[in-house]
């Protein structure tokens, strides 16, 4: 029976499924005295009619949902923790949501993690790598599902990718330095390094749209691991070789390793201006202080939600028109400067 787009009411599902509005009403609300054939009516009935809501838990097995957090000394993955922290708060009591935190980003020792998830659903942040992939594969195969996030891996046989689109930043990226460094000269580029797809595209983003505008910017690529320490040593010394850079673009996470040089560039007339990624405690007082110039965030909170609402409908645990295969990530991201710096 076809009915119009309006949001559902009651007496629409109790009319597809041929029972009454109390009938409903109990079963929506798990109000009880209804039996499991009954309540299956309703449910196929809500389903049918897009209702917009999670189904009653009585209905529905337990979801475990495993996260695998590499190096959560990281600013943007503490903040990824702490927004699985508060969606398991507020999930239904049929899903489980499971933090855990592996000190390296190993593939190796990533690919064993997936292998011993006792978690129906994984979501992970993790680099291509042949055996990563293959881990990814056979827990696929074993009916279970991965939602890769923030970098995506897109050769592995996993479910979803939840994440902005890296080369639009990277695009991003490049348009504001076009605009802020009128005259062009020497380009510092900052990454972890190309395993990881998110690092690869943003780089290659703005790779590709600078030399759209052919002699003006020179590019130099610094592969630091987002380790704070070897980005820095290897900063310094890409400063000593080209000290006219105009401006650096940290792809990645060691913003303090480029604070920390840009510290001993501030008596410059025209210290390079700095394009980095995440509103973090640590670049929130950059941009302040004019250290930092922009921030490009990719909205952790968007990319938690949007991974557990994938899984949650895959698993049949809730019906939205908007989440549907084959799962298209539409995370945007969002530039911040010294003059808006909100509480995320």
């Amino acid at each position: 029976m076809a009915v119009s787009k309006k949001r559902a009411t009651l007496r629409d599902i109790a009319r597809e499924a041929g029972v009454g509005t109390a009938t409903v009403d109990r079963v929506l609300n798990e109000r009880g005295n209804v039996s499991v054939e009954m309540a299956e009516r309703v449910l196929a009935a809500a389903r049918a009619l897009d209702l917009r809501r999670v189904l009653p838990a009585r209905y529905r097995r337990m979801l475990r949902v495993e996260i695998l957090l590499a190096r959560p000394e990281l600013p943007l993955i503490e903040r990824m923790g702490a927004e699985f922290a508060k969606l398991a708060q507020r999930v239904d009591r049929s899903v489980i949501i499971q933090r855990t935190r592996l000190k390296t980003d190993d593939p190796e020792l990533m690919a064993e993690h997936i292998d011993r998830s006792q978690g129906d659903g994984i979501v992970l942040y993790a680099q291509s790598h042949p055996a990563i992939e293959a881990a990814i594969g056979r827990a696929e195969a074993s009916g279970k599902a991965v939602v890769t996030m923030i970098s995506d891996i897109p050769r592995s046989a996993r479910l979803a990718y939840s994440g902005i689109d890296n080369a639009a930043a990277g695009r991003t990226a490049a348009f504001l330095i076009g605009r802020m460094v009128a005259g062009g000269g020497h380009l510092l580029v900052l990454c972890n390094h190309f395993s990881f797809q998110s690092h690869e595209a943003r780089v290659g983003g703005l790779v590709a749209s600078l030399e759209r505008q052919p002699g003006r910017f020179t590019i130099e690529i610094v592969e630091g691991g987002d380790d704070n320490d070897l980005s820095e040593r290897r900063l310094r010394a890409a400063l000593a070789r080209n000290p006219e850079t105009v401006a650096i673009y940290n792809a990645g996470a060691a913003n303090r390793a480029v604070a920390g040089v840009l510290a001993d560039a501030a008596d410059r007339r025209w210290p390079p201006i700095f394009i980095g990624h995440e509103l973090t405690r640590f670049t929130r007082p950059m941009l302040r202080s004019g250290v930092m110039t922009m921030v490009i965030d990719q909205n952790p909170e968007q990319q938690a939600r949007f991974a557990l609402d994938v899984l949650m409908h895959h698993f049949g645990h809730v019906e939205m028109t908007d989440i549907r295969p084959p799962y298209l990530s539409r995370v945007p991201f969002t530039i911040f400067g010294p003059e808006y710096l909100p509480q995320l």
